[in-house]
């Protein structure tokens, strides 16, 4: 039944590929790909949700409160076992996954990303790593818009807005919120958008979070409705916590890194490594139960200023003290970067999307909450500092300040909130732009100079690759060859620059073809001049290693036309200042998406 259905489906969809306008077929399809991604979302909230209650019941009936921090060991050897089992091994995670995809693999994903994803976060993140679904939702979405549009044989450019298009309808899903799905893949993921691709973006953000809406309750998406009035006294303390957020998103991303790099040193097997890691989770779960999964449970608790809830069954349920809970919640603060790091390093599947929405409440909730305590003046409401928190947070870690505003407004159900949202986004996203240049998702690509996508022209640069520019060395000089023959050489080749190379092949000077006419007199007085002593010394080159941002900074810095390129010693062509300049316009037009 399944298999006819979809038959005559895919036949359907053919059929409108020839009958309607590329226009007109690009707006159906961005509806098909919205609700397929919302269809993912549902799968994969439902089942980790189903973990959630099915870890809650077997505490009850087993009587052993502590059976939370169990789990998380079983859920990431679950998620190695598919990986090695089921997925080959492959197991392609992170949003950088989709940039460098569009960027690199002419916005191309394997296909089995669009179920890899659901099934391992799920399994991952439902038994209690410490993690999000949002980044396996967005690579979900971005592989069925990327692999529909190659069933359905459309360009490039149609292929890479379909991708965004699923990115768009996942986050808008996973939080009932189509702008900020929307807002996500202008900020993250494209370099430049036309307006034209507005309407198709919209369309499939709106598909995914209806779908999500209608099958989904409230307990299972994140959301809110029992915000404040915004009180204008308080700015001061927002831009203060725009200050904090800024800070600890650093913070959370460079202990992050570590913790994650640090159990990839380990020399051990993929199990040993997975369980070792995941029994010092559990430890951290066993002691903050807090930890547990996506946390979502706690924010809403934190929301509704039910601190003493989140100590229920701890080691700490005695503490009853007023200040208590503010040492607790700070402690989690900081302990959560060390959480995810383990859970995603050591095998497991998930994103920091959630983590970083799950420490801004934190940070939210114990800045009011410690101000509070001290009696000082006046209260400042709880609630409206938690929800912020998160904004400014997701802002930090992110780069994505317009996202991070438009999220939280959507999720608590209004725009009362947005005059502090945009303070504290703003705030935070200095900060930490200051002291990371890069979002923590894809600071590992841009050390490997794969992709910078704040900067628009050195993004567009990250995307040329060597070959595009590098002309092949045909025709070398020794040292001792005379003028005479440089000058016969030259009527027969078409190269820019003729290499002085050693007997073995390295590399001693250039002649360029510019500096012939101070060669010519030497030619007609002295043809038997040796080239040693003509030619120019070295004093640029490049190696194919070289990110294009750093070709194109030697070109300026030389002001030469031509560079050679050379790897260990041996000359394998040069870079053309030209081909560079060509390469750069024709992807400045590609990369428009209309």
């Amino acid at each position: 039944m399944l298999s006819q259905f979809l038959r005559k489906l895919n036949g359907g969809i053919f059929f409108l590929r020839n009958s309607l306008t590329p226009r007109q077929f690009i707006l159906i399809s961005s509806v098909i790909v919205g609700v397929s991604c919302g269809l993912a979302v549902v799968a994969l909230k439902s089942f980790a949700h189903a973990v959630l209650v099915f870890a809650k019941e077997l505490n009850e009936q087993l009587h052993f409160k502590y059976v939370d921090f169990i789990l998380p060991v079983l859920g990431i050897v679950l998620t190695i076992w598919i990986t090695r089992r089921i997925l080959n091994g492959k197991l392609e995670k992170g949003t950088w996954r989709i940039i460098y995809a569009i960027n690199k693999k002419s916005s191309i994903l394997p296909r089995r990303q669009m179920y890899a994803q659901v099934i391992t976060s799920s399994v991952t993140v439902g038994f209690g790593g410490s993690a999000g679904l949002e980044s396996p939702v967005t690579i979900t979405g971005a592989a069925f818009g990327s692999n529909y549009a190659r069933v359905y044989k459309l360009s490039t450019k149609e292929r890479t807005l379909l991708l965004a298009c699923g990115v768009a309808a996942g986050i808008a899903a996973a939080f009932n919120a189509p702008i900020a799905g929307v807002l996500f893949t202008m900020e993250v993921l494209l370099a430049d958008v036309g307006i034209t691709a507005f309407i198709p973006l919209m369309l499939a953000s709106a598909s995914g979070a209806l779908l999500s809406g209608a099958i989904l309750n409230e307990s299972i998406l994140l959301s809110f409705k029992n915000m404040e009035s915004f009180e204008i006294h308080n700015v001061p303390f927002y831009i203060i916590l725009g200050v904090l957020t800024g800070f600890i998103a650093v913070y959370h991303s460079r202990v992050f890194n570590r913790v994650e790099t640090w159990i990839e040193h380990w020399k051990m097997g993929p199990y040993q490594k997975g369980i070792l890691g995941a029994l010092l989770l559990s430890a951290l779960i066993f002691i903050f139960p807090s930890l547990f999964g996506e946390g979502y449970e706690s924010i809403r608790s934190l929301s509704t200023e039910k601190v003493f809830n989140l100590m229920d069954g701890t080691l700490f349920e005695s503490f009853e003290q007023s200040w208590f809970p503010l040492l607790f919640i700070g402690a989690v603060v900081f302990l959560k970067a060390i959480a995810t790091g383990l859970t995603l390093g050591s095998g497991g599947n998930g994103g920091n999307f959630a983590p970083s929405l799950f420490v801004g409440s934190y940070t939210g909730f114990a800045f009011a909450y410690g101000w509070n305590l001290t009696g000082l003046g006046f209260a400042l409401p709880i609630t409206n500092f938690t929800m912020v928190g998160m904004a400014g947070l997701l802002s930090g870690l992110f780069h994505a300040p317009l996202t991070s505003i438009f999220l939280i407004a959507e999720i608590t159900g209004g725009y009362g909130l947005m005059i502090p949202l945009m303070i504290v986004s703003s705030i935070s996203f200095a900060i930490s732009k200051r002291y990371s240049t890069h979002s923590m998702d894809i600071v590992k690509l841009a050390e490997e100079g794969h992709v910078v996508r704040a900067d628009k022209d050195l993004h567009i640069l990250s995307s040329i690759e060597s070959e595009d520019i590098l002309e092949e060395t045909l025709v070398v000089l020794k040292p001792n060859d005379t003028v005479s023959t440089l000058f016969q050489t030259v009527q027969h080749s078409q190269q820019a620059l003729i290499p002085i190379v050693s007997d073995a092949g390295i590399l001693l000077g250039m002649i360029y073809l510019d500096d012939l006419p101070t060669i010519l007199p030497v030619y007609s007085s002295e043809p038997n001049t040796r080239l040693e002593l003509v030619m120019e010394p070295m004093r640029y080159s490049l190696n194919p290693r070289n990110t294009m941002e750093q070709v194109m900074e030697l070109f300026e810095q030389s002001k030469l036309n031509y560079l050679p390129v050379i790897d260990n010693d041996q000359v394998l062509g040069f870079y053309s200042k030209h081909r560079l300049l060509e390469a750069y316009r024709k992807r400045v037009m590609e990369n428009i998406v209309e």
